[in-house]
C-alpha cells in the first residue's frame, strides 16, 4: 500500500479549479463552492443556506503521452497509451479537489459565513528536450537517440494536503450606483504527502568498442535528488489499515493559508429600477471581482529514504546503470544500487516548504438579457515569482470565457479556456437541480486522443426550498413591461 500511494504521489503528474468548477465562476449561484474562487462571492447569493454534501474534480494536461482510441462514449478496450517521440520538451501538471460538506450561511443580506473540509493535491513535471521509442531496451540506445538533446533536466514536485477552511464576506458599501462586497478564507492545513526530485546530466563520451554491435557510451558528470515526506516512512504492512492511516496522518505537519477577495457589483440603472423590488436586491448588470488564491505553503519532513547523489564516480558507462538498477526492489534497493555509483551521498535531514499555488484572479460577470451571462477570467501564477531556488506549484489556468443560461433550479455553460500550457479546450458543463456535471474538455466525448487533456468535475448542492430573497436575473424578461407600472407610494 505505501509503495502505491507513493507512485500516485510522485508519478500521477507523468502519467496523467469553486476550485476549478469553471462553469460555476462569477455565479451567483455558485454559494459555498464560490469560496474557492473568490471569498466575497459568498454575500451576493440568494439563499439563506446552501451545503454542497460533496464535490470532485481533476484536470490534467500532458504532451509526454496520448491516450488513443478511447473516449467516454467508445469501450475501453480498444484504448493504448502512446509515449511522444518526439524530439522536444516534456510537461505534465495534474491537480484535483475534494469538497466535503461545504456549508453558506447567511447572517444577513450585508453579511455571510461559510466552512468546510477539502482534500487538494497538484503535481507538475517538466524535462529538457529528450526523444522516446518504444523499442529502446538499454541506457545507451536511449543515450544514442538523444545525444543531440545533453545536458538532460528533469523536475517532478507534487504537493497534497487537507485543508478546514473558514470564510467570512460582508457587504462594505452599497449605493445606487454599486455595492462592494470583500471576503477573506482562513484555511487550516495538513500536508498529508509532498516529494520532489530533479536530475542534472553532464556530458556524454562515446567509447571505443570495436567490433561491437551497439555504441557505448561513458556518462561525464550527473547530478540527482528525490525527497519525499516522512509520513511514508511510517507505513507497516504489518499493521492494520486504519492504524497505518492514522499513523500516517499524525506524522504530518499542520500549516495556514488565506484567501482575499473582493467583487464590485454595478447595478442596472434607469426606471427599471424606480420600483425595487425585494428580488432585485441581488441584480447586477456587471459584477468584477479580483481574488488573491492559496497563499500560503505545506512543510514536510524529509523521509529517511530521501538521497541527494552527486559527483559521478569515472569511467561509469551505460552498461553500469542498466546492470545496478535492472533488477531493483523497492526504495533501499534503489538506494543502495545508486550509492554504488557516486562519490558524494547525503540524505537530506530537516524540512522542505512547498508553496501553494499562489495566485491573481481576475473575474468579469455580464449579464445579457433574462438568464443569460457572459463570464471572463485571467488566472495569473504568482509562484514564480519566489525564484527558481523555491519549491511551488502552479495553476493550469489562465484565460476562460464562459457563457451561460442559468436560473435557480437549470444551467447550460460553455466554458472556453487557453489554459497555461497554450492549450485550448471547449469545455460543457449542465446543472439539474442539485447536481451539477461538467467537462474542462469536450474532446473527451467528441476524440479519440484526447483523455490525458481534460478533467471534469461533479458536485451534489443542497438549498432551501424558499429563497432568502433570490436574484431576479432570471425574471428580467418581465422588466421591461414592470418598468412602465406606476411606482408604489
Amino acid at each position: 500500500m505505501r509503495s502505491i500511494m507513493l507512485t500516485v504521489l510522485c508519478l500521477t503528474g507523468m502519467a496523467v479549479a469553486g476550485q476549478n468548477y469553471q462553469a460555476l465562476n462569477g455565479s451567483s449561484y455558485a454559494g459555498s463552492l464560490g469560496t474557492g474562487n473568490n471569498p466575497a462571492s459568498i454575500v451576493n447569493t440568494p439563499w439563506k443556506w446552501d451545503l454542497t454534501v460533496f464535490g470532485i474534480q481533476a484536470k490534467a494536461v500532458t504532451n509526454a503521452l496520448t491516450v488513443r482510441d478511447y473516449s467516454l462514449i467508445s469501450p475501453p478496450g480498444d484504448a493504448a497509451v502512446q509515449m511522444n517521440k518526439k524530439s522536444q520538451a516534456k510537461y505534465a501538471s495534474f491537480n484535483y479537489n475534494i469538497n466535503l460538506l461545504n456549508a453558506r450561511f447567511a447572517i444577513n443580506k450585508q453579511s455571510a459565513i461559510a466552512a468546510g473540509l477539502n482534500f487538494r493535491g497538484y503535481t507538475r513535471a517538466n524535462t529538457s528536450r529528450f526523444a522516446w521509442q518504444d523499442t529502446l531496451r538499454t541506457l545507451d540506445r536511449w543515450l544514442f537517440l538523444n545525444q543531440n538533446n545533453i545536458p538532460l533536466t528533469g523536475d517532478v514536485i507534487s504537493s497534497h494536503w487537507v485543508e478546514v477552511f473558514g470564510t467570512y464576506a460582508r457587504t462594505i458599501f452599497n449605493n445606487e450606483q454599486g455595492r462592494l462586497n470583500a471576503g477573506i478564507t482562513v484555511k487550516l492545513t495538513r500536508g498529508l504527502g509532498g516529494g520532489y526530485s530533479n536530475i542534472r546530466s553532464g556530458e556524454i563520451e562515446l567509447v571505443p568498442n570495436p567490433g561491437g554491435t551497439e555504441p557505448t557510451y561513458r556518462i561525464k558528470g550527473l547530478a540527482a535528488l528525490y525527497a519525499y515526506s516522512s509520513n511514508f516512512d511510517k507505513w507497516n504492512n504489518d499493521l492494520s489499515t486504519n492504524t497505518n492511516i492514522n499513523n500516517f496522518i499524525s506524522n504530518s505537519h499542520g500549516g495556514i493559508s488565506f484567501d482575499f477577495g473582493a467583487e464590485y457589483l454595478i447595478k442596472e440603472s434607469g426606471i427599471g429600477s424606480f420600483n425595487d423590488e425585494e428580488d432585485e436586491y441581488w441584480d447586477y448588470k456587471w459584477k468584477i471581482g479580483a481574488s488573491l488564491l492559496d497563499l500560503g505553503f505545506n512543510q514536510y519532513q524529509y523521509s529517511r529514504n530521501s538521497r541527494l547523489f552527486a559527483d559521478l564516480k569515472p569511467n561509469i558507462e551505460g552498461t553500469d546503470f542498466d546492470q545496478k538498477f535492472g533488477s531493483v526492489k523497492g526504495i533501499k534497493g534503489f538506494n543502495d544500487s545508486a550509492a554504488s555509483l557516486f562519490n558524494s551521498v547525503r540524505v537530506p535531514t530537516g524540512e522542505f516548504n512547498i508553496i501553494n499555488p499562489t495566485r491573481l484572479v481576475l473575474n468579469v460577470d455580464r449579464w445579457i438579457t433574462q438568464a443569460f451571462y457572459i463570464n471572463g477570467e485571467v488566472s495569473l501564477n504568482l509562484t514564480p515569482l519566489a525564484g527558481k531556488g523555491r519549491l511551488y506549484m502552479k495553476e493550469m489556468n489562465l484565460l476562460t470565457i464562459t457563457p451561460r443560461w442559468e436560473t435557480k433550479t437549470f444551467g447550460a455553460y460553455l466554458p472556453v479556456q487557453w489554459n497555461a500550457e497554450n492549450k485550448f479546450w471547449v469545455g460543457a458543463a449542465v446543472k439539474a437541480g442539485p447536481v451539477v456535471f461538467g467537462l474542462h474538455n469536450l474532446g473527451y466525448i467528441f476524440s479519440k486522443k484526447s483523455m490525458q487533456n481534460g478533467g471534469g468535475y461533479l458536485a451534489l448542492i443542497i438549498k432551501p426550498g424558499k429563497k432568502k430573497g433570490s436574484t431576479s436575473n432570471e425574471k428580467k424578461r418581465s422588466r421591461n413591461l414592470r418598468q412602465y407600472q406606476c411606482p408604489v407610494w
